[in-house]
């Protein structure tokens, strides 16, 4: 049974960038629905970043006070009235996207885009704690043979495995813009989905050579005079499918122009303002197809990346680059910031 009343919490205090530690901040409630996790490890997020950095978008977004973090592994200490399922001691992850679960995309399988969802870490406490109550239609059990690392980092890579699969890669050609942590979880996904080739474009040698190792066919420097080469890669015609990662204008713009008449792009990287497209010459005469991707598929994304990872074929040695502990919770931002890391885990606690 749960003793302690008070916990080490990690949290958005001030109007200003940096987080707190809160060593003795109340241990949240379990109300009617939830259960409360024991966090184990926990994943640093491009969108944590955002929050410690305290850009425009984390100001207008996330409410002060708040724990941050939403990307977990751990193991349920508590369950609140009206829980059916989930048991204590059950090991879990768990899905960040609260929806309301009575509009029309909830009841229409598309709870991934509710419109007032709520998200753990912005909109309400999230994993940057010893403990953090969750939902428990949000808990998904983690297998036995999946480690908490892997599993506190299912919330990336369901982004990865949703685009991949939104776009239909099987036996196609596939260009991937932007290799960070998402776009090389790609490489291995879209590989594993059966994508026949991989050209992976990026800024970073560092990151273009790991998505090299884990299958790129060719790896292209963003800043060089790209497009002809991925045209030829691709007998002319450039490749089958655009999935994009990096956010940035002109490298959507790229993408768009040199994937092949009839085409298909998964757009998941969020630009940091408006994008100009041009859309007759881009989109309306090459007769691509757009998709936006955000989130999860809430739980279809979720059997396919336990799918994936049970098969073997997926790689994280090269993605996982630290594991720090939580006390040391500033080392690891700053890792991000530098671009040395490109995943980092905290380990919140132990057994």
């Amino acid at each position: 049974m749960l003793t302690a009343t008070t916990m080490p919490s990690l949290r958005k205090l001030y109007n200003a960038p940096g987080l707190v530690m809160v060593d003795e901040c109340p241990i949240p409630e379990v109300p009617e629905g939830h259960v409360l996790i024991h966090v184990r490890r926990a994943g640093i997020c491009g969108t944590d970043r955002h929050i410690y950095e305290w850009d425009s978008w984390s100001q207008n977004r996330v409410k002060l006070g708040i724990a941050t973090g939403h990307e977990l592994s751990g193991v349920i200490v508590e369950t609140g009235p009206g829980v059916r399922h989930a048991k204590v001691g059950q090991r879990v992850s768990a899905e960040g996207h609260i929806a309301c679960g009575v509009c029309q995309a909830c009841r229409t399988g598309n709870a991934h885009i509710c419109p007032t969802v709520e998200i753990i870490g912005i909109d309400r406490d999230g994993g940057f704690a010893h403990f953090v109550s969750v939902p428990e239609e949000n808990l998904w059990p983690i297998h036995p043979d999946i480690s908490f690392d892997i599993a506190a980092i299912f919330d990336p890579l369901g982004n990865a495995v949703h685009t991949v699969m939104s776009a239909g890669v099987s036996g196609q050609t596939v260009l991937i813009t932007g290799v960070g942590t998402i776009g090389l979880m790609a490489v291995s996904v879209a590989l594993a989905a059966g994508a026949s080739r991989v050209i992976a474009v990026d800024v970073d040698p560092r990151r273009l050579a790991i998505a090299k190792k884990l299958g790129a066919n060719l790896t292209l420097d963003a800043r060089t005079d790209w497009k002809p080469v991925a045209r030829d890669f691709c007998g002319g015609m450039g490749p089958d499918v655009l999935l994009e990662m990096s956010g940035y204008a002109k490298t959507i713009n790229d993408g768009l122009e040199v994937i092949r008449n009839g085409g298909r792009a998964a757009l998941l990287g969020l630009p940091g303002g408006k994008v100009e497209l041009d859309l007759s010459k881009n989109v309306i005469f090459k007769g691509i197809t757009i998709i936006g991707v955000n989130g999860r598929r809430m739980f279809e994304t979720w059997y396919q990346m336990e799918s994936l990872v049970l098969s073997g074929r997926i790689q994280f040695d090269d993605i996982i680059t630290h594991r720090i502990p939580f006390e040391q919770w500033e080392t690891g931002f700053k890792l991000m910031q530098s671009g040395e890391a490109i995943k980092v885990i905290l380990q919140i606690s132990e057994e």
